[in-house]
């Protein structure tokens, strides 16, 4: 008699240093058909984790706030991973978080796995009250994906390039920028009302930015010398004051990369009661690319910057893709197997103690509302006067309550 093993049940559980090359083979090697939902570079990400994951793990012994900066969690199934899933928080109060990175092997369900990872993080990251994501518009599984576990369309993204010789010829002209300051963390109520104005209520609800989003503290200033080192990519960051109504309308942050191997990347918030900026801020930072080797300079647009999605199409620059922001938020109702009816909930147990337990006092109210109704004022002018003895008779006849 031959005995059949069991099938193991799958799990979910954190990254371990020995899935490293199981993860390198699904978000690499088969990314074109595991990836179901991203757009943040998974081979910086995978690389990062190569690089510092002794270092993580000797942070998650103790708490802190460094360990938590990205999360990472396999699905596996009989000793083998099948799923990843990249997780991180998007503000610095964590209240929202963003689905970096989901991919599932072909070799097995994409959607029931990726539904178990997506619900795995929805339930576990118990500080997270909404989450996001980004996806290709061409990515018709993934958007199926987030769809069917309750994300909504946020606002749509375009990625621009423009190229080298664009870049000189942008160059050329003179920006006027009589009050261009650098930033730092004086600046940073200015930058938050700067970016609260800039989006609507909706997204602005969803990203839950406040001050101290704006602000860089030691830990982080460490850390972003450390990505700097081996990083061949230089920040740099200014934003345009108006003295006038002491606000900040205008700010950009750019990454230079050094040798050319990449391009170069900027991020670009503008007032939209000062759109005139974008022609002045956009010299400015070609000026700045000439400095490093040439290089293209990528930049993004949402749907609701039709300014300067029409700006970049007049200079001419190239449209890259279009990405479509989805959020959630943690009190949205998944659909369950089995629908809830109103005779299984046990209402007569939830009100019992609404209920009363003794027959109530009567009082002045209980009269009033018990006794017989009074006869109302006469509706014609021709009742006679016996009628009008008896109504009167009975008025005096009634005993009136003894509290008064």
């Amino acid at each position: 008699m031959t005995t059949v093993a069991p099938k193991l049940e799958p799990i979910i559980r954190p990254v371990q240093y020995r899935d490293l090359e199981a993860i390198k083979r699904i978000l690499v090697d088969d990314y074109d058909q595991s990836s179901i939902g991203t757009f943040y570079g998974h081979e910086r990400q995978l690389l990062q984790l190569q690089r510092w994951s002794e270092l993580l793990k000797l942070l998650r012994l103790f708490p802190n706030r460094l360990s938590d900066q990205q999360r990472t969690y396999v699905w596996e199934q009989t000793h083998e991973l099948a799923g990843v899933v990249q997780v991180s928080p998007f503000n610095h109060s964590r209240s929202t978080w963003r689905f970096d990175q989901v991919s599932v092997s072909p070799a097995v369900g994409q959607q029931d796995v990726g539904t178990q990872l997506l619900r795995y993080c929805l339930e576990n990251i118990w500080e997270a009250r909404t989450w996001l994501t980004e996806i290709n518009i061409s990515q018709s599984a993934a958007l199926a994906l987030y769809r069917h576990n309750g994300f909504q369309p946020l606002a749509q993204i375009t990625y621009w390039s423009l190229a080298p010789e664009q870049l000189s010829c942008l160059a050329k002209r003179e920006p006027v920028l009589p009050n261009l300051l650098p930033v730092n963390n004086a600046d940073a109520s200015l930058l938050y009302q700067l970016d609260t104005a800039s989006m609507p209520p909706l997204v602005r609800q969803v990203f839950d930015r406040h001050i101290q989003d704006f602000k860089t503290n030691l830990v982080d200033s460490l850390l972003a010398g450390i990505q700097v080192w081996g990083d061949p990519k230089e920040l740099v960051k200014a934003y345009v004051f108006e003295p006038q109504r002491k606000a900040a309308i205008g700010y950009f942050e750019m990454k230079l990369c050094r040798n050319g191997s990449y391009p170069h990347e900027a991020r670009l918030t503008v007032h939209p009661a000062y759109t005139w900026l974008y022609p002045e801020l956009l010299a400015h930072m070609a000026q700045l690319t000439q400095a490093y080797p040439s290089a293209p300079l990528c930049l993004d647009s949402t749907d609701y910057q039709p300014e300067r999605e029409e700006y970049l199409k007049q200079i001419g620059a190239e449209d890259l893709e279009q990405t479509l922001m989805m959020s959630r938020s943690v009190w949205h109702k998944l659909r369950e197997s089995r629908s809830i009816s109103f005779e299984t909930l046990q209402l007569s147990d939830m009100l019992q103690g609404l209920q009363p337990n003794h027959k109530p006092v009567p009082g002045r109210m209980t009269y009033w509302l018990t006794r017989t109704p009074v006869v109302g004022k006469r509706h014609c002018q021709g009742s006679t006067t016996s009628q009008n003895k008896q109504v009167s008779s009975k008025r005096n006849q009634r005993p009136w309550p003894s509290e008064f």
